[in-house]
């Protein structure tokens, strides 16, 4: 595994799930790492158990959804080392999961400010710094709803459609200093899951839980990408259905 030993890193969304798995893996690999969330209880308790380990972490609270907070989030994730090496965009929500001319246009909005405009205010935040320093990465954590629309997922749907867009216009104006990528994982075994089973809507509910893929999954995926392999998806969308892509990972044989 590549090292990221001396290096910065800010994952938003790190209280769980995907968010928490990437953290441990990034502070296992040597990196100073900042672990985004809304509260800080559980991210406090995570960077806890990393410290407890000989690692370097951090909690910060931080909405995606207010820019001022975005960039607090990075200058503390900058402070100890002077640079913000690697940024992962994961905070997003599913909920709240409603057909069109039911959903509460609050909550779609809200959503939509989290999934898609939390993934805006990390590039605005970040890039500036990492252009200063010569030197980055940002992974934008995609769906393949992005892709494909889905009953009662409109809001989900549009922000990471939305969100993956932004990775490739990001790739344009400043894939020559950093590199910026998308990663699809699939489905994850995590609580967002267990929120679309119990909404009991669309074809995604009804996947059994063993189907799901551990979050440690696309943590070690973020890992790779970050890495000197991961430079060929600059400005794409790595998907991690792909088994080829699973076994050059290493996650199957």
């Amino acid at each position: 595994m590549t090292t990221f030993a001396g290096q910065s890193v800010l994952i938003t969304g790190a209280s769980r799930g995907i968010g928490e798995a990437t953290a441990l893996a990034f502070a296992d690999a040597g990196a100073h790492v900042t672990l985004a969330s809304r509260g800080t209880s559980a991210t406090q308790a995570i960077a806890e158990r990393i410290i407890a380990s000989g690692g370097r972490a951090q909690a910060i609270a931080c909405d995606v959804s207010d820019y001022a907070q975005v960039e607090v989030a990075v200058s503390a994730a900058s402070a100890e080392t002077g640079r913000l090496d690697v940024l992962v965009s994961n905070a997003g929500v599913i909920e709240p999961i409603a057909r069109l001319e039911e959903s509460d246009p609050a909550a779609w909005a809200q959503a939509f400010r989290i999934n898609a405009e939390g993934v805006y205010h990390g590039l605005r935040a970040a890039l500036p710094r990492m252009r200063a320093q010569g030197s980055g990465v940002i992974v934008n954590i995609s769906s393949g709803a992005a892709h494909n629309a889905l009953e009662g997922w409109s809001h989900y749907c549009a922000s990471k459609a939305a969100a993956a867009m932004l990775t490739e216009a990001a790739h344009k104006e400043a894939g020559d200093v950093v590199r910026v990528v998308g990663l699809s994982p699939g489905t994850v075994a995590t609580n967002m899951q267990r929120e679309i089973a119990a909404s009991g809507v669309n074809p995604v509910s009804q996947i059994a839980w063993d189907d799901h893929i551990p979050p440690e999954w696309p943590a070690r995926a973020i890992l790779w990408l970050c890495g000197p392999e991961g430079a060929r998806y600059a400005g794409q969308e790595a998907k991690l259905r792909d088994d080829d892509l699973r076994r050059e990972i290493g996650l199957i044989g």
